[in-house]
């Protein structure tokens, strides 16, 4: 499993192994201040790092 969270410390509390820091609280995949287009890109990577994530062995994987 892949999270992709904003919060960090929690992620690691709750026992998830692979965590991808998200934007925001409230815009976790995206950035309400880039216009659509570069939003759109930056989701993209968010999960595209989550796949790449998902693809790993490590049992403990942490992208800040």
């Amino acid at each position: 499993m892949v999270q992709i969270t904003a919060a960090v410390p929690i992620a690691k509390m709750v026992g998830s192994n692979r965590v991808i820091l998200g934007r925001g609280i409230v815009h976790v995949t995206g950035d309400a201040t880039l216009p659509p287009d570069e939003e759109k890109n930056a989701r993209r990577q968010l999960v595209q790092d989550a796949l790449k994530a998902l693809q790993s062995t490590a049992a403990k994987e942490i992208r800040e």
